[in-house]
Parts: structure tokens; sequence; C-alpha cells
């Protein structure tokens, strides 16, 4: 059977991979996230706000991580709440899944973000005939301002600051059906405020790890993008010693081949454009062959020269998108955004074509046309 490098390529980075990652995968690190900073929640703005927990985000421009703080945002739909984002490990690199608006919480990878989000579901409220109650026991209501609520405990099994799942030291968890399913529903991305606080995060150098060593000046907001004044709260401590990255990640590598020496061996790196997946190895015809041999070989690089025409229109489309988010300034949450769809591009094509391959090599060869007047019923 005839192998390329570009399909063993693919087919190492596929394994890294579940089968339902590719809905929501998005930007890949080797370096894990800070512990989540201990922090107090500010007071909930008005009915219909529901609580956004904070969460460490990267930014490529300088290669660290940044808080994006806590805040209350209003729902933008009755009857939906809010799964948070999370980090995962794929045994190859740790990946972003971007949190979103559903009418049931999914998977968040297992991370206890506290204030009702113990690692799965959500307790810190619930929506009733179209008005949204909220649980005092896990947030801060003034019951002046918010009458609709109730009381009800939350136990906390396990009570750490992890910010991952998976790999040394992460989070053990796998979602259940329900959370699957949850992942299936119709979903609605973060909201303009969110995008908002993302925004101000990223530009604001105190909330880089690097700087405040794991400790945010600024951990929670009453409101998105409102960074300074009453309401705005501090983080009492950081989650745990912090380490620089460099120091982390030799950690981790040092930790993974011990419980898995499988894993000591250079993997490729997770793609994200299709320029960053090699051509396909131009390969001679095959030598003394028969006219079926022949047949089938000029077959199989007719297939070839069609998947490397759609890889390179999709690398196009994808240096054109580069371009046009350059000349509109976008955002890091909007390049975060991009790099998502670019990398479920790239991996949904490559899917395909491994799977095209697979097929060509299962049929059967043609049998030859015939040749002059061979084969042909006499007159």
């Amino acid at each position: 059977m005839l192998r390329t490098t570009r399909v063993v390529l693919f087919v190492l980075i596929l394994l890294s991979f579940s089968a339902a990652s590719f809905a929501q995968i998005g930007v890949a690190i080797t370096i894990a996230p800070p512990p989540l900073p201990v922090y107090a929640q500010p007071i909930c703005p008005g009915v219909g706000y529901i609580w956004v927990p904070g969460y460490w985000a990267y930014d490529y421009s300088y290669g660290g991580y940044y808080w994006v703080p806590g805040t209350w945002v209003l729902a933008p739909q009755v009857g939906y709440l809010w799964t948070p984002p999370w980090w995962g490990w794929s045994g190859a690199a740790f990946i972003f899944h971007a949190g979103y608006w559903g009418p049931t919480v999914g998977f968040y990878g297992g991370i206890n973000y506290g204030f009702g989000y113990p690692g799965y579901g959500y307790e810190g409220g619930r929506w009733n005939n179209g008005v949204f109650f909220y649980n005092r026991a896990v947030n801060n209501i003034n019951v002046t301002n918010v009458r609709n609520v109730y009381n009800v405990h939350v136990t906390n099994v396990t009570v750490n600051r992890v910010s991952y799942n998976g790999g040394p030291g992460g989070i053990d968890a796998r979602p259940t059906a329900a959370e699957e399913a949850a992942a299936r529903e119709r979903h609605i991305p973060p909201v303009s405020a969110q995008e908002e606080q993302a925004r101000a995060a990223s530009t604001n150098q105190q909330l880089r790890a690097s700087v405040n060593r794991g400790k945010p000046p600024v951990a929670a907001t009453p409101r998105a993008g409102t960074f300074k004044g009453s309401g705005v709260v501090e983080a009492k401590a950081a989650g745990g010693p912090y380490r620089p990255p460099e120091e982390r990640n030799a950690a981790n590598m040092k930790a993974t081949t011990a419980e898995h020496p499988e894993t000591n061996v250079p993997r490729p790196p997770t793609p994200i454009h299709a320029s960053e997946i090699p051509p396909r190895t131009a390969t001679a015809p095959p030598r003394n062959a028969t006219a079926e041999e022949t047949q089938r070989y000029q077959q199989q690089q007719k297939l070839y020269q069609q998947q490397q025409a759609e890889h390179e229109q999709l690398a196009r489309q994808q240096q054109a998108d580069h371009e046009r988010m350059a000349q509109q300034k976008a955002t890091p949450a909007q390049m975060q955004r991009m790099e998502q769809q670019h990398q479920q591009q790239t991996m949904q094509m490559e899917q395909r074509h491994a799977q095209q391959d697979r097929q060509f090599e299962a049929r059967p060869a043609a049998p030859p046309a015939p040749h002059g007047g061979e084969g042909k019923p006499g007159h």
C-alpha cells in the first residue's frame, strides 16, 4: 500500500484528538495554564445577569497567559446558561475549548471555577417561567435589588485551583452522555460584553501571568469592561506557587514521560493552518508495471493532484483571513475564533483526504481498456 508523508503525519495528529473534539478545538500550546486565583465575587448588578467565571487565556503576540476577569453578563436569551471555556491536554498540546451559551450547561473539563461552577453543571441559579432565580449559597446577591433567590448548599467534593483537564496534574474528568448531548445543542458564542472583557484583559499588562505571577490585580468585575472603580475585585492570592513557563513545561514533560514512556517520542506539531501541512511526497511510477498497475498509478496521481489543489486553496483562503483581520485590527478574541475555525477547517480537510486515500486503497484495480481489436466482438 502506498502511504505518503502527509497522510502519516495526519494520522499521528488525529490520534491525539477524540472525535467530539473537532467541533470545538481552538488554539494549541504546550505549556499548562497557571492555577486559578483565589478571589471574591462582586455583587450581582441586577436581575437577568449570570456569573461568567474568570479564566486564563493565551496571547500569541507575546507568548503567554493572561487573566480574563470573571464578570456578570446578561443572558443573551431566556432559558440560556453559560458553559465556561476550558483548557485540555490532547496528548500533544493544550487545547483551548471556547465557552458558549445554550439551554444546557455542557462539559467544561471538570474545572472547579467556583460560584456555582463545581466542575459539572451549574448550581448558581436556574430559570423558572422566564425568570432567573439565584442561589444565594454560591452568589453574592443584594436581596434589596434582586428578590428572585433561593438557598441550596453546594458541596465541593474536592476543592482545588487546577485550571486544565488531563495531562500531568490536570483534572481527570470526561464528559457524560448528557454533556455530550449539550455540546450538540444550539449555541450562542460569547456576547459582545464578553468580547469586550477579553479584549480589555488582553491589553492590560498587569493581567499577564508573567507580571502578576498568578495573582491578578483585577480578578473580577461587576460589569464587563469595567476594570477600575467600585466593585472591582483583586485576587486574594494565587491559586498555587507561580512557576515560569519554561519551568512548568519542563516539569510537565518529565511527569508525562514518567507516567507514559510512549510519549517520549517526537510528535508532530498540532496544525492550525493548511500551510503547516507538508505537501505530498512525489512518487515515481512503478517499474516494469503492468497495464493495470500503470492505470492505477495514474488514477492515484489524479486524486493527489485534486487534494493538493484543495490544500493550496484552503491555505490561500486562510492567509486572506489573516490579512483581513490585520487590516481590521481584530481583537485577540476575534483572532482566537478565527484560529479555531482555521484549525477545524484544516483537520477536517486532512480527515477527508485520509478517508479518500483509504477508499482508493480498498478499491480493486479496474481492468485495462481494450486496445485495437482486442476484446471486441467480431462483425
